[in-house]
């Protein structure tokens, strides 16, 4: 039984502490003064008989305790959310889905799973898609925020207690512009790579864990001129405008390779690629709406590879 002095009020202090990594950003997002905020995390604290917070050197971090509050008070508070709007509700008809997408996906998995998802629909039903790292993405899900994420996660560290499901495994894979210098090497040396500009994914996320380590097995440095983003357009762009080698999932450029605007360079970053698949939160009841969707996205991705194969 909930211990009956916890208030919501605990819990929501708890939740934006833990979001924003901050007291002071907490205390604005609830419009509270920080003593304030500082008084009710500390009440919350006493009550629960452990700390579940501790101050670093960049604001603070949860503690172990505090992970695990998290795992419940995130999804426990969407719920209730969801439920007084519910009570207000006009348009009873429409159904929503709260869809993470990692870059890996965006350009075929997901689009072809929505469209076929909403064709299959016999009532309006929307899908709100965010975007971003594993990390951020991860940490949404954790707090109920999203009902799933999809991408390549195998090796993201922040999975921890959530479920993954394994649809197929992408490759990264480096590709330049039709008629770049390098497109011709056959085989490619690894050192040549280095006298170019290079189009990357950014620091701590899962796909730059791999180009550090293909950097690793070949001595390579990577030069300075280097543009970060997980933006597929952006990177597609300045790719075909430069002699940049892109650092892309297979999926993202499927289409350009086949249309012969990139062309793949001889050289593999990685032989088998990583897992890509779906991430949930087992603390949170599945909706009807959610099994359909990732019913949809088992059979796109079955559909992909068998068209690969």
């Amino acid at each position: 039984m909930l211990n009956a002095r916890i208030k919501l009020r605990h819990l929501q202090a708890f939740l934006e502490v833990a979001r924003h990594r901050s007291f002071a950003r907490a205390a604005d997002r609830l419009a509270i003064t920080q003593p304030g905020m500082s008084k009710t995390i500390k009440e919350l604290e006493e009550i629960l008989g452990t700390a579940l917070f501790e101050r670093t050197s960049r604001g603070v971090a949860l503690t172990q305790a505090g992970l695990t509050l998290l795992r419940h008070a995130g999804p426990a508070i969407r719920a209730l959310e969801e439920g007084v709007n519910a009570l207000g509700e006009v348009r009873t008809t429409i159904r929503w889905l709260r869809v993470g997408a990692l870059s890996t996906v965006e350009s075929r998995l997901l689009p072809e799973a929505i469209r076929r998802w909403q064709q299959a629909e016999a009532v309006e039903a929307g899908v709100n898609v965010v975007t971003g790292p594993s990390a951020f993405l991860l940490s949404r899900l954790r707090r109920g925020e999203l009902d799933l994420v999809v991408g390549r996660m195998t090796e993201a560290r922040e999975i921890r207690d959530l479920a993954f499901e394994h649809l197929y495994y992408e490759r990264l894979i480096l590709v330049v512009r039709v008629g770049h210098p390098l497109a011709e090497d056959e085989p490619l040396e690894a050192h040549r790579l280095e006298g170019y500009p290079w189009v990357l994914p950014p620091p701590q996320t899962t796909l730059r864990q791999q180009v550090d380590s293909f950097c690793v097995r070949h001595s390579l440095r990577p030069p300075g001129r280097q543009l970060e983003t997980l933006s597929l357009p952006l990177s597609h762009r300045y790719t075909l405008a430069s002699d940049a080698v892109w650092v892309a999932p297979e999926e993202a450029v499927r289409d350009a390779l086949d249309e012969g605007r990139l062309c793949e360079l001889s050289l593999p970053l990685e032989q088998q690629g990583g897992s890509v698949g779906l991430c949930t939160n087992t603390s949170m009841e599945p909706s009807l709406a959610l099994e359909d969707f990732c019913e949809t996205l088992r059979k796109v991705a079955a559909d992909m590879a068998a068209a690969a194969t």
